[in-house]
């Protein structure tokens, strides 16, 4: 994993210059943009909690860096973070993207997961696929033994924050565009306010406020909101490179990462 390793020596020559937060930032994605990632990406199946069928893409880098599950906007499907995970890879961690089963297709890649359900005549909820999610985090604690990060976007950011608060096997979480988007208008803030995990949460500037609301009760030591200057937009697809505010986003992303890396 020479490329990794030339990740983590850079890092170190960084701190050891006393360069300032912004500008190794800064720094780092302009070194992520220029290297290529060894790693293959490989599609999995395991089962949902209830035994239906869940698709994934794996996303290696190294059995040693920590592990982001990487979960998808209502409509879509692990095709969401085609190009995200291998930006990931490149910033030392490995990534599984999930197929929900509320869900269908992007950027030429179809849910998997939610076509089992449909063959299977299950017509799910948003609140459904919190099972598979569920179960993709059980999976991937029994592959590394430690807890991972969740990622979500949009309905299954809020699933995020709901699993994050409950379950040992989640260390931290990252949420784009997170709300109440369920039949019970309460439901999330309802079970997040003992969160202390840290979190990354962001949106688009119109989202800002419903964003803030909805964590104002959560009392972690990491917690930021990250507001973007421009219009910004809904969900993980604001760090698409086709996204005119990709760069801002991904700056505020790199400093969360690089500092939960130094915790976990």
């Amino acid at each position: 994993m020479a490329k990794s390793k030339d990740f983590e020596n850079l890092i170190s020559i960084l701190n050891l210059l006393q360069i300032p937060e912004m500008k190794k930032t800064l720094i780092v994605i302009l070194f992520t943009m220029t290297i290529q990632v060894s790693s293959a990406q490989l599609k999995l199946v395991f089962p949902s909690k209830d035994g239906l069928k869940i698709t994934a893409d794996w996303y290696p880098v190294s059995s040693n860096f920590p592990v982001i599950l990487l979960c998808h906007q209502a409509g879509y499907s692990r095709g969401e973070y085609s190009e995200t995970a291998l930006r990931l890879n490149k910033l030392g961690f490995n990534c599984l993207a999930l197929d929900q089963r509320a869900g269908d297709e992007v950027n030429g890649i179809k849910n998997e997961t939610a076509e089992e359900a449909r063959i299977k005549k299950i017509v799910p909820s948003y609140v459904d696929a919190e099972q598979d999610i569920s179960a993709a985090v059980d999976y991937l604690f029994e592959k590394y033994k430690r807890p991972i990060t969740i990622f979500g976007s949009s309905y299954s950011a809020s699933l995020a924050l709901k699993i994050a608060t409950e379950s040992d096997k989640v260390a931290s979480v990252i949420v784009f565009s997170p709300g109440e988007y369920f039949e019970d208008k309460k439901y999330i803030s309802n079970h997040i306010q003992t969160l202390t995990k840290p979190i990354f949460a962001t949106s688009s500037l119109a989202e800002a406020d419903s964003v803030t609301d909805l964590l104002k009760d959560i009392n972690s030591r990491v917690k930021i909101q990250y507001i973007p200057a421009s219009k910004g937009g809904h969900g993980s697809k604001v760090l698409w490179a086709e996204s005119p505010s990709n760069h801002e986003y991904w700056i505020a992303l790199i400093s969360f990462l690089n500092r939960i890396k130094t915790t976990e």
